[in-house]
């Protein structure tokens, strides 16, 4: 079936009003926030948002505190889990299924980025759980082939487990209040890829851990895990 139009139903834009609002409150509440490079953002145009993940605060902070709406894409698990499955379903986050290739969900986010709206990616897959990044899947890779749109590396830093722990560690008087950062990296361009079979699958992962290793770049020596040593600062 290929998907021609993308529209967002009213009651989820009714509902991300509120949530973003809602969300982006309780976060100035339970830490501070600090946001750097939105200069760095090309407004009204299609762009993918590549940030890396480490725990269930990190979508959230970056939908939040975005300047424009971005759509998400999120495990599908995700939306069986209690009160994340509750929040993402109001959202109208687009669910997709750990390592596999779907067709039909590669042609609705190109139909989204033709439309002109930006989109965010875990370019690792999933939760890392700690700082220090993971390697990343392909499917970033897939979507800058096919989209052929620029990729804007964010950097979260403060985003851990214990985010919770420390908020309230913080409101008892037994503790700092949790600092969390969203560092917006430069917009990343991207060939074509004119390579095919095994040096075009090749491409698209190179492409990919590119992403990650301008997301390196933003980030503390700590957080870079798997691109020890292959940050990239601009």
């Amino acid at each position: 079936m290929q998907i021609n139009e993308y529209r967002i139903p009213f009651r989820i834009q009714v509902n991300r009003l509120w949530l973003r609002f809602g969300i982006r409150t309780l976060f100035k509440i339970l830490g501070s926030v600090k946001v750097t490079g939105k200069e760095n953002i090309p407004l009204g145009t299609p762009y993918v948002i590549a940030m890396n993940h480490i725990s269930i605060f990190d979508p959230p902070l970056v939908v939040c505190f975005w300047p424009e709406q971005p759509e998400v894409i999120g495990a599908a698990d995700v939306f069986e889990k209690k009160g994340q499955g509750t929040i993402v379903s109001l959202y109208g986050v687009i669910p997709v299924h750990r390592g596999t290739y779907d067709r039909t969900l590669l042609e609705k986010i190109l139909v989204i980025l033709k439309t002109g709206r930006p989109l965010v990616i875990a370019p690792e897959g999933g939760r890392s759980h700690e700082p220090a990044m993971r390697p990343a899947m392909p499917g970033v890779g897939y979507i800058i082939e096919h989209a052929g749109v620029p990729v804007i590396p964010v950097g979260l830093v403060g985003t851990t487990d214990d985010f919770w722990q420390r908020s309230k560690l913080y409101w008892r008087g037994r503790g700092e209040k949790p600092q969390l950062e969203m560092r917006i990296g430069k917009p990343i361009h991207f060939p074509a890829i004119n390579e095919k079979g095994a040096e075009r699958r090749e491409a698209r992962q190179k492409n990919a851990d590119l992403v990650m290793r301008h997301i390196a770049g933003l980030l503390p020596p700590e957080y870079h895990g798997a691109y020890t040593g292959q940050a990239i600062s601009t």
